[in-house]
């Protein structure tokens, strides 16, 4: 790997009109939605839906030929960020569209008149599309398919040629309420109709509600999500092959499809999830634990509070920095799997992180819901966001090692491929293999002999760096780059000596975990570097990157030690010895990352929970209320500074022993205000719609009614 070459071929950047995009119409729809309202309800209003349709919300990936408004990758990881900061369900409602819903599948494959038909449709949000994949019995395995057969037919009155198909699809978000369903089918063509032309396989068709034999409306209710999932099924459906996606010769074509579909559902979308948690949580509870007092001290001094603040704050950091690295690999028109499964399990697992870190942080404040509460739905719907589209547990022992070890290996690929050479081109075949075996075994050399320098050279400058190296921005970069170079060729080293185990690598998902932490830890480490070389003079910043730094270097290095201590396989023994030798040379000394030491914890703590340039840059893609609106992370926001100006001017009074002028009085009675306002939380007269009919008692006291009826003395100062 290299951080050059990150730095000159990736650039997330929004153009003029993406970013007014962002500065207005996706502030009036945050301004439009109340989260505690959507969830009670369980749906947005019809204002809201008619303003996501109005301003294509739908239909920012499709290009402007069609109506769409044609934005990139990284502008609608923005949009989606924002949207999270506001309503985690609007986040979900426009993700679908914009990633796993067939608009761009239509714009890459669609016929010409699927395109016209469907495409300014679906960008003006007449038809609102969802995609069906999963089913009871295909979940994390989606692309099984198990149990949505189609068989192609001719039609028994007009003989076109089509499809039979019975689909069972459920977890399906927007099916409730979409008007087109993109439908990933298994299939068959027993009696050779489609003539060479298509395959059998993964194939994609395009249903509109109301096809005879769809049935779509049922709702899931995910946790305590409002956005709309459910199911899509039908038996016996005849489905014409002018409704598969592409057409006849589009059939088995689907992976394909799915492939680059999934890359930025999976890598893209759900990150923005977590992005906007993790500048939602930044920003309001590092204002809060300056607002809110304990024994007469903000929380904010609390060590607890410090160390929580600073997870939260550098793993803000790597869900940002990787994000940006995804958005700007998807637009410059690549779709890797691999770092998308790594991009979905580390920042959904991130964000889940960052909120727990903030509910932990605002206590009583985070558990009682209302509209006060800007938490306590992104905490229910995180696990939402870590289960779908592969859950997380399999996303990480088993897809992306399992995808990764063979895609990304420089000569694995060719070897396989060697092997799948027909019998007439043997010759070939065994020549290939011969000279690939050899590259393998070359590149497995090499990585021992470089991991083992790279190893000792890296733990002798990380022994002898000074704890305040860091706030030399060169050193920062040249340093941390140097680590991650040596881990790099550790990872390497190590999938090497997988080879070892054959086939049964597969089988074997504790190691298959552990290289995917180590892997994830290398990635997000080059993603931090390339986000602070991009944002490098922001005050404060070398201090949040070292803290970062420093923890996926120690993920890194604890993962792959796990791994050399529990190699599997019959020759696990030797295998786990050479892994140890060569990333490990000199034992524990070669085993240098440990967590940051509590100064820089505290220093990251302070920079998140004072005014600072730092928690500007958290702020940067935040929806704050227009003034006079009340809102909580707008009201904390705007509080903090006050508090704080408070804070140093009572301190100052007790210091100096003085009275306050009448300036200061002024001062600390406001911030006295605003700190009660803002620790109050939401209180409701009736929980249900049954608590608020006239004349309704609670069970309990009607019970205790009835216990007192038969009673002589119904009060204390009665019996007494």
């Amino acid at each position: 790997p290299s951080l050059q070459h990150l730095l000159d071929t990736y650039t997330p950047k929004l153009s003029p009109d993406e970013q007014s995009y962002l500065d207005n119409q996706v502030t009036r729809l945050c301004s439009i939605l109340n989260d505690h309202d959507v969830v009670t309800q369980k749906d947005f209003s019809k204002e809201a839906w008619d303003y996501m349709r109005d301003e294509k919300f739908f239909g920012m990936k499709i290009p402007k030929e069609w109506g769409g408004l044609g934005f990139s990758t990284h502008a609608v990881s923005c949009v989606l960020a924002k949207l999270a900061t506001q309503c985690f369900d609007a986040n979900a409602t426009v993700a679908v569209p914009n990633s796993l819903g067939p608009g761009e599948l239509l714009v890459r494959y669609g016929t010409d008149e699927q395109k016209e038909y469907f495409l300014p449709r679906l960008a003006n949000g007449t038809l609102i599309p969802c995609f069906g994949l999963t089913g009871p019995h295909s979940g994390s395995d989606a692309t099984s398919l198990i149990g949505s057969d189609c068989v192609v037919s001719k039609h028994p009155e007009t003989g076109e040629l089509g499809v039979v198909a019975s689909f069972k699809k459920r977890y399906i978000t927007l099916a409730p309420v979409a008007g087109v369903v993109g439908l990933g089918l298994n299939l068959s063509d027993p009696d050779g109709l489609l003539g060479g032309e298509g395959g059998e396989g993964f194939t994609v068709a395009l249903l509109e509600r109301g096809h005879e034999g769809l049935r779509m409306g049922p709702r899931h209710i995910p946790l305590n999500a409002a956005f709309m999932n459910g199911t899509v099924e039908g038996e016996d459906v005849w489905i014409p092959m002018t409704s598969i996606l592409g057409g006849q010769e589009r059939c088995g074509f689907g992976w394909n499809m799915f492939v680059e579909c999934l890359a930025e559902g999976r890598g893209v979308s759900l990150p923005a999830g977590s992005i906007g948690a993790a500048r939602t949580v930044l920003s309001g509870v590092g204002a809060y634990s300056r607002v809110r007092k304990q024994f007469k001290v903000p929380i904010a001094e609390f060590g607890g509070i410090q160390e929580a603040m600073a997870k939260a704050g550098s793993d803000g950091l790597i869900t940002i920095a990787g994000g940006d690295v995804m958005n700007a690999i998807v637009d410059n028109h690549e779709a890797p799997m691999v770092i998308s499964s790594v991009m979905k399990q580390n920042c959904t697992e991130r964000g889940r992180r960052i909120v727990e870190c903030g509910m932990d942080i605002a206590a009583g404040s985070a558990i009682c819901r209302g509209d006060k509460n800007y938490m306590g739905n992104a905490y229910m719907s995180l696990p939402i966001a870590i289960t779908v589209e592969g859950a997380n547990i399999m996303t990480r022992s088993f897809q992306i090692i399992g995808q990764g070890l063979t895609r990304c290996h420089p000569h694995m690929a060719d070897l396989l491929k060697a092997l799948q050479l027909p019998p007439s081109e043997e010759k070939q075949a065994v020549q290939t293999f011969v000279k690939q075996f050899h590259k393998i075994v070359g590149h497995g050399v090499s990585n021992f002999f470089g991991s083992v320098s790279k190893g000792i050279g890296s733990a002798v400058s990380t022994k002898v760096r000074s704890s305040k190296a860091y706030k030399n921005g060169d050193d920062l970069l040249a340093h941390h780059e140097k680590q991650l170079l040596r881990l790099s060729n550790n990872f390497a080293l190590t999938a090497d000596l997988c080879f070892t185990l054959g086939g049964r690598l597969k089988f074997e998902e504790l190691l298959m975990g552990r290289l995917a932490d180590a892997l994830g830890a290398i990635y997000l480490g080059y993603a931090t570097l390339h986000h602070y070389h991009r944002r490098r003079g922001i005050d404060g910043l070398e201090a949040l990157t070292e803290h970062a730094l420093l923890r996926l270097e120690r993920e890194a290095q604890d993962a792959l030690y796990a791994a050399s201590e529990n190699f599997p396989g019959p020759l696990g023994p030797i295998a786990s010895r050479v892994m140890k030798i060569g990333c490990f040379p000199l034992g524990g000394f070669t085993r240098p990352y440990a967590d940051p030491c509590d100064d820089l914890t505290k220093e990251v703590s302070r920079l998140l929970t004072t005014p600072s340039a730092i928690r500007d840059m958290f702020e940067e893609g935040i929806y704050t209320a227009p003034e006079g609106t009340v809102h909580q992370v707008t009201d904390l926001i705007n509080a903090l500074p006050i508090c704080i100006e408070a804070d140093r001017v009572a301190s100052s009074l007790r210091r100096e022993k003085r009275e306050p002028t009448a300036e200061e009085t002024n001062l600390i009675a406001k911030a006295d205000a605003l700190r009660d306002a803002l620790i109050q939380v939401d209180v409701f007269e009736h929980a249900t719609a049954e608590e608020a009919q006239p004349g309704y008692v609670r069970p309990a006291l009607l019970g205790t009614e009835e216990r007192f009826a038969s009673l002589d003395k119904t009060v204390f100062r009665e019996a007494a």
